[in-house]
This record gives C-alpha cells, sequence and structure tokens, in this order.
C-alpha cells in the first residue's frame, strides 16, 4: 500500500500549455511536459510516445470539433498530478449540439525528470447518453 498528501494548487503552466496547443490546435511546445516516451490511456487509447500522442490527439480533434478545456481543480501529491475539470465540444457542424464532458486525468511523473509525464491517464465523458 501507498500513501500520498496530495496538496490543492492552482493549475501548473505546463498543464495549461499542453490544453491551449489542443484547444488551438497547434500541437507545439506544450507537449513538451510529456517524456520522449511517456504513456498514454485515455479512454480506450493506448498510445506509447510523445510523438505518437501527438498525432493521434491532433487526429481526434481533427474529426469536426473544436475544444476548450477548462482545469476545474487541480491536486499535486509531488509523483502524481490529478485534476478535473470540463471539456466543451463545439461541433464543426453547428446543427450538431456542443457538449460539455466532464474530465479527471491522472498524470505520473518521471522519476528520472519529475517535470516530465511518465504515464497519463484520462477520462472523458460521455458525451452524450443514447
Amino acid at each position: 500500500m501507498t500513501t500520498m498528501s496530495f496538496t490543492k494548487k492552482d493549475a501548473p503552466q505546463w498543464l495549461l500549455a499542453f490544453w491551449r496547443e489542443i484547444d488551438d490546435k497547434t500541437f507545439g511546445q506544450g507537449f513538451d511536459c510529456l517524456a520522449e516516451d511517456a504513456t498514454c490511456n485515455l479512454g480506450i487509447a493506448d498510445w506509447k510516445g510523445r510523438e505518437t500522442i501527438r498525432q493521434n490527439l491532433r487526429a481526434f480533434i481533427d474529426t469536426g470539433f473544436t475544444a476548450l478545456h477548462d482545469v476545474t481543480e487541480y491536486w499535486d501529491a509531488g509523483s502524481l498530478k490529478v485534476f478535473r475539470g470540463t471539456v466543451t465540444m463545439t461541433p464543426n457542424d453547428r446543427t450538431q449540439a456542443v457538449v460539455k464532458p466532464v474530465m479527471t486525468h491522472f498524470f505520473y511523473m518521471d522519476e528520472a525528470d519529475p517535470t516530465k509525464v511518465r504515464h497519463w491517464y484520462g477520462s472523458v465523458g460521455p458525451v452524450a447518453f443514447s
């Protein structure tokens, strides 16, 4: 068993820059917060490597919507960062509804370089109920 103490803080600039790259559809330096060989498990995704993560997120965003991420709360336990928020997803097709699912993300930081994310577990949604 592992025990960690979390401190509620303002979202750090690296996290805000990461989401801004996605929201602005630029996919640039904000991704540098990920270790080069980081792993991402976002929903059913199992992506390995910073460039693979970047490419797959770009492909997902390019499916016809614009995202706007909002970090509601951020908790820091040193090697583990947790945050909760929402993402407003606005379809390019204005006849479709805008959705605003809840998101929760866990960032496990790299042991060798604690400024980099080693493993990202994320959950967003649901985006609709059928």
